[in-house]
């Protein structure tokens, strides 16, 4: 235990001179932790110096100057405040990439978010009736214009729009899916996980490769609520497969008065592939 002597206290450095300004601008307990955090990997340093066969009286292999720890600590600091996401190239050939932020937003648009970052706005507050009012309204009437749906709301990745679908419409009750769209996605995100964070009942029809519509038919009973519709996202099965298609789904809905969700992943309005020029 001797060589740990060399090292100071986090009390005698947080005493320091030369950390009093960074104490003084991020507080105390912060540069507290920080500290503790640049001692205890000292200590570990000097573990493999010791089995090494250095020593424990050798103060010189192991005397660190308060100085070097106190640089450090502001490294450390440095490194812990600063900002995580950079520029990158996109070289994936996906030009939307989820990982690597999907859409760059238009000047316009970039423009929006700082007036809006920047200065109090009417986020839920209606000017003309002076009164709370609510933040989807500010997309609701352009989205339902493009979608033809009576009313929208916005959530933030597409595994919660999923979740609040299904605990809204089918809580406590069966939620019918084909197996061959029980999909994980990135984040570790599985259609299972979230039907059942979403407090509904899986039901699973059709095999892997293979789903008719007689399979949703049969499992229709009194406790469901709803048919689910999952995108398979980056991932697809070929050879001998079988899909329900959305159209054939919306009308096994409407004979048997269920509503139908479809988890279209991106998101896309637009059907791309007939803007491919080959």
């Amino acid at each position: 235990m001797n060589s740990f002597r060399q090292i100071p206290s986090v009390d005698e450095i947080l005493k320091s001179d030369g950390l009093q300004d960074i104490i003084q601008k991020y507080s105390r307990q912060f540069v507290a932790d920080v500290v503790r955090e640049v001692l205890d990997g000292l200590r570990q340093d000097i573990v493999p110096k010791v089995a090494a066969g250095f020593s424990l009286r050798d103060n010189s292999k192991f005397k660190i100057q308060n100085s070097k720890i106190e640089l450090l600590i502001k490294q450390q600091i440095e490194q812990k405040l600063k900002p995580s996401l950079k520029k990158v190239i996109n070289a994936s050939g996906t030009i939307l990439h989820t990982n690597l932020g999907r859409a760059i937003l238009c000047d316009d648009a970039v423009e929006a978010v700082k007036i809006a970052a920047s200065n109090p706005v009417n986020l839920e507050f209606d000017i003309e009736k002076e009164a709370r009012g609510d933040r989807d309204s500010h997309l609701e009437g352009l989205v339902c214009y493009l979608t033809g749906a009576e009313a929208a709301t916005f959530v933030n990745n597409n595994a919660a729009a999923v979740l609040l679908a299904l605990n809204t419409f089918a809580e406590g009750r069966d939620v019918i899916i084909s197996r061959g769209e029980l999909v994980e996605i990135g984040g570790s995100f599985r259609i299972p996980d979230v039907i059942k964070k979403s407090g509904c009942n899986l039901v699973e029809v059709g095999t892997t490769n293979r789903t008719h519509p007689s399979d949703y038919t049969n499992a229709i009973n009194q406790n469901t609520a709803l048919i689910l519709k999952a995108h398979t996202s980056n991932y697809r099965i070929i050879g001998f497969t079988s899909i329900v298609d959305l159209k054939e789904l919306v009308a096994i809905g409407r004979k048997h008065g269920l509503p139908i969700i479809e988890d279209l992943g991106s998101g896309s309005l637009v059907d791309l592939s007939q803007l491919r020029q080959d």
